[in-house]
């Protein structure tokens, strides 16, 4: 099984680094392409789209688990996994390619988590038809606020890989191989993007690979949900993406601002205009994540003194991030009168020996 495992998650791995060899010529001769404006985090005009080979390794992966009996039981959870995976791919691919109306693109996310859902409760348990609402809302909210969160270099590659491994970790601890296969893959396909997101010549996943990364995550957490996965291990790694859209989002509102308009409002995007480098907030980001989803790991099963203080950690964490734009700034004016300071001492004539 341990063979089959690391044959599986290098599959993914393999195809995520070598896919995009072919698929960036093509994607460039189709035109699909990011065209900088005043509310983008990048200068240049940018291939976009690259999610394609990211869902063809993840896709491929989750197939591979079926194909070579590593997932021997709960087969049909990962095959609904695959389609609602595969469906927000698609959808987002729609978006890069032609473009979607607002509400077609609302109405197919629902329909998703909503068919998807509906799928799993009759798998898991016919007596769970109530939480196909849930599920629906829980996958189109994940889909838009990994959306959102798609604006620099690296941020979607290591929440990718952050939040798979987690959810690698909550298979084993709760006894879900579907679940240890279906994060180590999704780890696996966006660690192999991430070379080519971060180096020289970049591209960017695009709709396809942003909607692939929030229905992918979201139909984990839910399946993990209705199988009896403690909600800590599901929702711990995913509270820093969740904060930072929800406090944007009640921020834009109380503006009277279009809320589907773009802009650059998000923590980790008014953290790149504080002069931290794209990499460096897609780290933070991400470091954060590992805290708050290890924070979520120990509340889920220590006794009641540690599990109250590692809810707390986690509350502190997603506090330090939402405030860490002022951190930052307050940093870099401290750092900018100290150097005017030194500057100006250093230009000051020297005055000689007095007559």
């Amino acid at each position: 099984m341990n063979e089959l495992l690391v044959l599986v998650g290098l599959a993914a791995l393999g195809l995520s680094l070598a896919l995009p060899v072919v698929v960036k010529p093509l994607l460039k001769r189709l035109g699909v392409v990011d065209i900088p404006n005043d509310r983008s985090s990048h200068s240049a005009v940018v291939i976009r789209g690259m999610g394609v080979s990211v869902a063809a390794a993840i896709l491929v992966g989750l197939v591979l688990s079926l194909a070579t009996g590593l997932v021997a039981v709960d087969r049909s959870l990962i095959v609904i996994v695959i389609g609602m995976v595969g469906a927000a791919a698609t959808l987002g691919w729609i978006e890069d390619f032609r473009g979607l109306s607002v509400k077609v693109r609302a109405t197919a996310q629902l329909l998703i988590g909503v068919i998807g859902t509906a799928a799993l409760a009759t798998t898991i348990d016919d007596s769970s038809y109530w939480w196909v609402p849930i599920g629906a809302i829980a996958v189109a909210t994940y889909i838009n606020a990994a959306n959102f969160m798609d604006g620099i270099n690296g941020i979607s590659g290591m929440h990718g890989v952050v939040v798979g491994l987690f959810y690698s970790g909550a298979g084993i601890l709760s006894d879900q191989l579907w679940l240890t296969v279906g994060g180590l893959v999704v780890a696996a396909g966006f660690a192999g993007f991430l070379p080519w997101n971060l180096g020289r010549g970049f591209v960017f996943l695009g709709d396809v690979g942003s909607y692939l990364l929030g229905a992918s995550v979201a139909a984990l957490a839910v399946t993990g949900l209705l199988a009896g996965v403690y909600l800590e291990y599901l929702l711990s790694p995913v509270l820093i993406y969740l904060a930072d859209t929800f406090t944007t989002f009640v921020r834009r509102a109380r503006r009277g601002e279009r809320l589907h308009t773009a802009h650059r409002q998000h923590v980790y995007q008014r953290l790149t205009d504080t002069g931290l480098s794209h990499v460096q907030v897609s780290l933070l980001v991400s470091v954060l994540s590992a805290l708050t989803g290890a924070a979520g790991f120990v509340s889920a099963t220590a006794s009641a003194p540690l599990a109250v203080s590692a809810s707390l950690l986690a509350a502190a964490v997603v506090t330090l991030y939402l405030y860490s734009p002022r951190i930052f700034r307050a940093l870099a004016r401290r750092r900018a009168t100290a150097a005017a300071g030194e500057g100006a001492h250093s230009s000051r004539p020297a005055r000689g020996p007095s007559s």
